[in-house]
């Protein structure tokens, strides 16, 4: 079975080169341009791992992670921030809204996707 991952990001670009990068790896991925788009695609995603990026408009990464762990839907997921932030005090904020982990942009591809694989156990 295909891992599904729901990719995040305000940036067409971005979402493309997610959309390669994890299809290549054998992900099954759903994409989404804000955080209010992912949380309308979350049911029918059913994602093993949400990556997300913080600066987005409507609803940010923080917005999503909260929803998401408020949610009785995916509560549980594992959610991976892919930003160009690298603050201290961005990553603290992340990890205490529930992310699991962070991923500063520009990514490397093999780096990502082996994250991805050790963050769900695949």
């Amino acid at each position: 079975m295909s891992l599904r991952v729901l990719a995040v990001d305000d940036s067409l670009t971005m979402r493309e080169m997610l959309r390669q990068t994890l299809s290549e790896a054998g992900f099954n991925v759903v994409l989404a341009e804000d955080g209010l788009d992912a949380l309308d695609r979350l049911p029918e995603a059913d994602p093993d791992l949400i990556l997300t990026d913080l600066n987005m408009p409507r609803m940010d990464g923080f917005g999503l992670i909260d929803a998401v762990r408020k949610g009785e839907i995916s509560a549980r997921v594992p959610i991976l921030v892919l930003t160009t932030e690298s603050a201290a005090t961005l990553k603290d904020k992340a990890r205490s809204a529930g992310a699991t982990g962070w991923i500063t942009k520009p990514f490397d591809e093999k780096s990502l996707v082996s994250t991805i694989r050790r963050v769900t156990a695949m």
